[in-house]
């Protein structure tokens, strides 16, 4: 297997157990937040406004499937990439990169400031970083074969259908360092990462997501939104 099959990896309604229900049993109210400011969030993306206005929408959606309180948690995050009642290994790493505070949930500015690498006018040398970071499991700056390893194993967990030996994997990882562990060191720098990525950029096709260039035609803005901002 080449290098770059193995590691272009990435993995059905979840529910709602964990949701925030008032005493009366029904869901609490989002809390109020003041309005985003759409253009500070533009000029650091590569979104424009109004697609950051588009994409509140599609945030307040995913933010209260199943906690109701405005804030995107992991579960909903894993709802939301792959409509899966669980988590696993990328919905892991992606959660941890997007949740920059570090305080368990994605607010609205860390949903966009993150999103935007997934922008199809996002370049590769930045779509590349990202994806090194989702593999760099232990933020080290180096991708190490117990790294790739362990998202061989979360692949083969997710896709029953593929039965590999760990003979098998041990098999994959030797191969996919052979070719790109250019110094031989037994691990994988951001530069051969770079040169992996520049000669086979499908390996990091998941990191476009065309349908970003249509939020705002899937997610318009709502009455409301449109009164405050006129």
């Amino acid at each position: 297997m080449r290098a770059s099959e193995s590691m272009g990896c990435v993995a059905s309604k979840p529910v709602p157990s964990d949701s925030a229900v008032s005493p009366a049993g029904e869901p609490e109210a989002t809390p109020a937040r003041a309005p985003p400011d759409y253009a500070a969030l533009a000029k650091n993306t590569h979104f424009s406004p109004t697609e950051v206005e588009s994409l509140m929408s599609l945030y307040d959606k995913l933010s209260n499937e199943l906690h109701h309180d405005g804030l995107i948690h992991k579960d909903e995050l894993a709802w939301a990439l792959f409509k899966a009642h669980r988590s696993n290994l990328f919905v892991d790493r992606v959660f941890t990169l997007f949740d920059v505070k570090r305080n368990n949930v994605i607010d609205f500015e860390e949903f966009v400031t993150s999103l935007s690498v997934f922008h199809p006018s996002a370049p590769l040398e930045e779509k590349a970083l990202f994806a090194f970071r989702i593999y760099d499991i232990e933020s080290t700056n180096y991708i190490e074969r117990s790294e790739v390893k362990r998202f061989l194993v979360a692949i083969i967990a997710d896709n029953p259908d593929i039965h590999l030996s760990d003979e098998d994997l041990d098999r994959i990882v030797d191969d996919t360092f052979e070719q790109v562990d250019l110094t031989g060191d037994g691990r994988i720098n951001p530069e051969e990462w770079m040169a992996l990525v520049n000669a086979s950029p499908g390996i990091i096709s998941y990191m476009t997501l065309p349908v970003l260039t249509t939020i705002v035609s899937r997610y318009p803005r709502t009455p409301d939104r449109i009164r405050l901002l006129g």
